[in-house]
């Protein structure tokens, strides 16, 4: 009797997580969902609210629209560069970092760790860090969106972490014996044991870097040089003043309607476009996800 109780309390637990849980998923992913239903629906039917469950008038006019404009492919490269290069270089100065301040053996860690703290919690603002850039000579440089993000400490402790709970002190003294230095260590027996936690750095550091924004907006003036997040602005700003012309006569207003459906197309368009490249990475780096970020979350 005992236990019929016991299961029927559970399954009304079971029923009302589960409930709990529905609502909160479809309060986050109906609104992905809208976007992308949005993106390829008639203008006048998501102006005019009939979208709501699937697409009406199926068109792909909004991508179309994007795709004309040149520029999307200079800003898709450009984000693809900065991106790669500085994953790149965030890997090569934060998992050295990250191991050192991991072994006990290190002497004034703890001091360099309160270092990096207080950068932490006690920022420049943005005028000072615009003007270590403009005196490093790297305003309109594609370095000004790499360099200075060289190193997340967030995610350096991370990673430091990560590295103090699965690469221990008795291995390196083991791999010492054999001859091992701190570099050959690090190299041929941290990384290789820690796929994990460099999965997380590069999903970590690779969504930031693709939607960089601001900095490009503060520190890149060539047009050449903009990240696709910006060309996406411009595309957008450029419509805008459009519809702000002078309008008089009744095929004018219509036009200038039909122009500010179109450009809500284009907004649901855009985002999907820049939100492709993240979608696409997240599957190859899910499975270690979780492990490396419950780890190195530890005691983080």
């Amino acid at each position: 009797m005992k236990k019929t109780v016991h299961a029927r309390q559970d399954k009304i637990y079971d029923i009302t997580i589960f409930i709990i849980l529905s609502i909160i998923f479809l309060i986050v992913a109906y609104p992905l969902y809208f976007i992308v239903i949005s993106s390829v629906s008639n203008p006048e039917a998501v102006a005019s609210g009939q979208v709501f469950l699937y697409p009406i008038g199926l068109t792909l006019k909004g991508y179309g629209e994007v795709f004309k404009n040149n520029e999307v492919m200079t800003g898709f490269l450009n984000s693809l560069f900065y991106t790669f290069c500085g994953v790149l270089l965030n890997l090569t100065v934060t998992l050295p970092t990250a191991f050192a301040l991991s072994r006990d053996k290190f002497n004034g860690k703890k001091l360099v760790t309160i270092f990096y703290m207080i950068t932490m919690f006690v920022s420049g603002g943005m005028i000072p860090t615009y003007l270590v850039v403009k005196n490093l000579h790297l305003l309109d440089s594609m370095f000004a969106l790499i360099l200075p993000g060289a190193l997340g400490v967030y995610n350096m402790i991370v990673a430091r972490t990560f590295f103090k709970m699965n690469i221990s002190e008795e291995l390196y003294d083991a791999a010492a014996i054999d001859g091992c230095g701190d570099g050959k260590f690090f190299f041929r027996i941290a990384l290789p044991l820690s796929k994990a936690i460099i999965a997380i750095m590069v999903l970590y550091y690779g969504v930031g870097h693709w939607n960089s924004y601001f900095s490009a907006l503060l520190y890149i003036k060539s047009e050449a040089k903009f990240p696709l997040q910006l060309v996406l602005r411009s595309i957008l700003v450029q419509n805008e003043s459009h519809l702000k012309q002078a309008m008089t006569t009744a095929a004018q207003i219509k036009a200038m309607e039909e122009k500010r459906q179109l450009m809500e197309l284009m907004k649901y368009s855009l985002i999907i476009i820049s939100s492709i490249p993240v979608l696409v990475m997240y599957p190859f780096v899910q499975k270690h996800f979780v492990k490396g970020v419950m780890i190195g979350s530890i005691k983080g």
